[in-house]
């Protein structure tokens, strides 16, 4: 496996900002994002996981 991580990137929902893997190493971090584009949009992703899941029958707890 290698240790090249210069193609993630993350969401730091603390300051709203987009970072490299380099970037804060904590828990207020979500990612890895194949592109910035993509970890900023990463609180709508989230939002449609969350949804996709709500609606999944193998995952309905009614």
């Amino acid at each position: 496996m290698s240790d090249d991580h210069s193609n993630e990137w993350y969401y730091n929902v603390k300051t709203g900002k987009v970072e490299p893997y380099q970037g804060e190493k904590s828990a207020d971090r979500l990612g890895p994002y194949n592109s910035p584009e993509e970890a900023a949009r990463a609180l709508e992703i989230v939002q449609e996981r969350n949804e996709a899941w709500d609606n999944d029958p193998k995952w309905n707890d009614d």
